[in-house]
């Protein structure tokens, strides 16, 4: 992990998302991207070439090299490399464009949810990015200035095609030396028996160099609810889950747990694609 990649749009929420990536950019002597995107009017954009001097658009990019600069002095990123830059995008597709050009290893996005209508029809930049980045995305949802992970929960069916978000799941439990609480919840529609469900999971980690962890079984009326009960009974200090990255109608109608979990946990949250 040698790249950090934190959207800012300034606010609290993404202040706390790059206080966590200083905190493990000293841990694995990572440098951090800041990336602040202007989602401007189509014709402002179009506007847009080298040497420009649109008033809007360098009033906005000289803001936003100040609040840069400021963030930059602050004690928590002492020593650690930071380059910033501002690019003129859609927010999640500019996020993800940035993630592929410096080969960015992880995603760390502040994030306080959405509900109700605003989570149908608007949703979020967090939930976009996590619906379709191909690199983990760690969500913060609280200022923490202690990131310490002991107890990380990580939910799913445990089948093959999670062989792979796994192995970052395990990477990841390693740089904290943390427990880690593999988790199958059964559902009223999809019920295993408890001593089936624990065969299905030792089994699965069983060629992991995996540390310290431990099977549970959960039943529950969903996944999410059960993902989400069994962390706060145990206190877990982060989720992780794996997505599929559906989109289109596909993605309307079969939903994704992991962007439930992102928009509805009060704890942090990182994703892993499969």
């Amino acid at each position: 992990m040698k790249r950090i990649l934190v959207p800012t749009d300034f606010s609290e929420h993404a202040e706390y998302a790059l206080k966590v990536a200083a905190q493990i950019a000293r841990k694995t002597d990572a440098e951090i991207y800041l990336l602040h995107m202007l989602e401007l009017p189509n014709q402002t954009v179009d506007a847009v070439a080298p040497g420009s001097e649109v008033p809007e658009v360098m009033f906005y990019m000289k803001k936003a090299h100040e609040r840069f600069e400021e963030l930059k002095q602050q004690d928590y990123l002492s020593g650690i490399p930071v380059t910033e830059a501002v690019q003129f995008d859609r927010a999640f597709e500019g996020i993800l464009k940035i993630s592929k050009k410096h080969e960015i290893d992880i995603i760390i996005m502040g994030s306080h949810g959405a509900s109700g209508f605003e989570e149908i029809f608007i949703g979020s930049n967090t939930e976009k990015v996590v619906r379709t980045s191909d690199i983990p995305v760690l969500v913060i949802k609280k200022g923490d200035e202690n990131f310490n992970i002991k107890n990380i929960v990580f939910a799913s069916d445990f089948t093959d095609e999670i062989k792979k978000p796994f192995e970052k799941a395990v990477e990841f439990a390693a740089l904290f030396g943390a427990h880690i609480h593999l988790l199958m919840v059964n559902t009223p529609n999809d019920f295993k028996s408890t001593s089936a469900a624990e065969k299905i999971m030792t089994d699965f980690v069983r060629n992991y160099p995996i540390g310290t962890y431990s099977t549970h079984v959960y039943n529950e009326t969903n996944v999410e609810k059960g993902i989400l009960k069994f962390s706060k009974s145990i206190n877990a200090d982060l989720i992780g889950v794996s997505t599929h990255g559906r989109k289109g109608l596909n993605h309307f109608f079969n939903g994704s747990i992991s962007e439930d979990i992102v928009n509805h946990a009060s704890r942090n949250v990182i994703t892993f694609k499969i």
